[in-house]
């Protein structure tokens, strides 16, 4: 019959001045996103405004917390995120608009890109839609 094997014995260490030596950079795993699936944040804002009146528009491109201006509107985004890739594209921006004439009240919220009806900023005189985050 065999020998029974013996029992495991841990390796001496290496020796050198600072203990125990760090594991070889190879045999560190990457590492794993703690929410892989979360919305994940970006710096900057993609909006395009619309004038109802005119019927002109125009790009608003902007980092986080930059006032963009259009006509009496001004519209600060306060976080833009989008969905990580194992998700369907969509993106969504937490916005502050105010319209210096006084005719809407002041809008704080989310907007989608892939649900725009339900971005909840109402004026007579503006649009403001989300395109993207960057």
């Amino acid at each position: 019959a065999p020998a029974p094997a013996p029992a495991s014995v841990p390796a001496p260490a290496p020796a050198s001045s600072g203990g125990a030596a760090a594991p070889e950079p190879s045999a560190v795993p990457p590492a794993e996103p703690l929410y892989p699936d979360a919305w994940q944040p970006r710096q900057g804002v993609e909006l395009i405004a619309l004038d109802k009146v005119t019927a002109r528009s125009a790009p608003l491109r902007g980092g986080l917390g930059e006032k963009l201006t259009f006509g009496a509107l001004t519209v600060t985004a306060l976080s833009c995120q989008v969905r990580p890739p194992t998700q369907p594209a969509d993106a969504a921006a937490f916005l502050e608009i105010t319209d210096s004439t006084g005719t809407v009240p002041p809008f704080r919220g989310w907007v989608w890109l892939a649900e725009p009806s339900r971005n909840l900023y109402e004026s007579p005189l503006y649009d403001i839609h989300l395109t993207g985050c960057r």
